[in-house]
C-alpha cells in the first residue's frame, strides 16, 4: 500500500507541475490572446511536440484564429534554408564555399571581387545595404534580381572582405541567386524540391506572386494609435534569399528534426552551418551560416513589416521553441528564452 501511496504521489507531483507549466505558459502568451493579431507556438524536446497552439488571429478582418497550421512571413528566420541550400549544392559538387560570388554573378561591380561565398554566409562581405540605396519612389516590390541591379550600382564596400561583420539582406539575396545560377532551377523550386519535398514539409514555399498561393496564410499587422492595421507587404517583401519563405510550427517540426542527422545534410554541412565563424556586434554572439550561436543554443529571429518570428534550439538538451507572430511587438525572443526554461 505504501508503494502505491507514493506512487500516486508522484503522479500528482507531475499533474500539478504541467498544471504549473501551462499557467505559466499562458502568463507568457498573454499578450497574443484575445481578438488581436496572434502566434503559434512549438515546444519540441525530443523530438516530440510538449506545446503546439495557436493564439489570437491570423486574420484580423476575416476572424480566422492561429493554429499550429498557419503559414507566416519567417523574415529572417528564412536564411537558414537559403544556406542549407547553398550546403546542398555544395555537396553535390556544383559549387564551392570558397568561389568568388562575381564567378557567378559577374554584375556585381569590380569592387567586390574578392568576396567569397562563404563570406556573403557568415555576413563578412561588406556589401552595402540595398535597402538604404533603393529609390525612394519604388513602387514595385523588388525581387533578388532587382536587388543585384541596386549593388550593381555600388563603388565601394563597408569593409575588406573578411575583415569584419555587417549583417546583410542583400548578401543573402545574392546567394539565392547563386543557387539559381549553380542549378539551373528557380530558388522557389529548389526549395521545394530538394528541401521541403523530401521533409514532408507540405504548406512551406518560397512565396512568390505568380506561383502558388501561401495555404493557411497569416496576414502581418502593426499597431498604430491603439488600434491594430494590416501592414503585410513591404517593397522588399518579395526578396527571397533573405526572408520570403512562409511556413508554419508543424513543417519546421520537420525542419527541426532534419537538423539532427544527415537525412538532408552531411555531417560536415551541418558542422559548418553551426560554426562561429564570425563575432557579430553583440559580444554573447557569433554567427554561423544561416544560424547564430550563443552559449548553448542555435537561434535566428526574423522581422519585416507586420511579422516577428524565432527559433531557439538547444541541441545538447534536444530541446527546440518556435515562436512565430503576426504583430509588430512585442520581439519574440525573449518570451522564447522564458517559455524554454519551462522545459529544460
Amino acid at each position: 500500500m505504501r508503494r502505491i501511496a507514493v506512487i500516486l504521489s508522484c503522479l500528482a507531483f507531475t499533474v500539478t507541475a504541467f498544471a504549473n507549466d501551462d499557467s505559466r505558459l499562458d502568463a507568457l502568451m498573454q499578450r497574443y490572446q484575445g481578438d488581436v493579431p496572434g502566434a503559434s507556438l512549438l515546444v519540441l524536446k525530443d523530438g516530440k511536440p510538449l506545446v503546439s497552439k495557436g493564439y489570437g488571429f491570423s486574420d484580423l478582418e476575416a476572424h480566422v484564429a492561429a493554429a499550429p497550421s498557419t503559414d507566416y512571413r519567417l523574415a529572417s528566420v528564412s536564411k537558414q534554408f537559403t544556406a542549407a541550400a547553398i550546403l546542398l549544392l555544395a555537396q553535390d559538387g556544383k559549387l564551392s564555399l570558397d568561389d568568388h560570388v562575381r564567378q557567378w554573378l559577374p554584375a556585381l561591380p569590380a569592387v567586390t571581387e574578392p568576396i567569397t561565398i562563404k563570406q556573403l554566409l557568415s555576413h563578412q562581405g561588406g556589401l552595402i545595404d540595398y535597402e538604404d540605396i533603393m529609390p525612394a519612389d519604388t513602387s514595385v516590390p523588388l525581387r533578388d534580381k532587382d536587388v543585384l541591379d541596386l549593388l550593381s550600382k555600388t563603388d565601394h564596400l563597408y569593409f575588406p572582405p573578411g575583415r569584419s561583420y555587417r549583417y546583410s539582406n542583400g548578401g543573402y539575396a545574392m546567394l539565392a541567386l547563386i543557387v539559381e545560377k549553380a542549378s539551373g532551377v528557380s530558388f522557389q523550386a529548389f526549395l521545394k524540391a530538394r528541401i521541403f519535398d523530401p521533409l514532408g514539409m507540405k504548406h512551406t514555399l518560397a512565396f512568390v506572386k505568380e506561383g502558388p498561393a501561401v495555404p493557411h496564410r497569416a496576414f502581418g499587422y502593426s499597431e498604430e494609435g491603439g488600434r491594430w492595421v494590416r501592414t503585410d507587404q513591404s517593397m522588399t517583401s518579395s526578396v527571397l534569399g533573405d526572408g520570403g519563405i512562409y511556413s508554419n510550427i508543424e513543417d519546421l517540426a520537420r525542419w527541426d528534426a532534419a537538423l539532427y542527422d544527415s537525412r538532408l545534410l552531411s555531417d560536415a554541412s551541418r558542422k559548418a552551418a553551426f560554426t562561429g565563424w564570425t563575432a557579430t556586434d553583440d559580444p554573447t554572439i557569433r554567427y554561423g551560416y544561416g544560424w547564430r550561436l550563443t552559449g548553448d543554443t542555435l537561434w535566428h529571429s526574423g522581422e519585416t513589416i507586420g511579422f516577428r518570428n524565432v527559433i531557439v534550439r538547444y541541441p545538447k538538451q534536444h530541446l527546440t521553441v518556435v515562436l512565430l507572430t503576426n504583430r509588430n511587438d512585442p520581439e519574440p525572443y525573449k518570451i522564447a528564452l522564458e517559455v524554454a526554461a519551462l522545459y529544460l
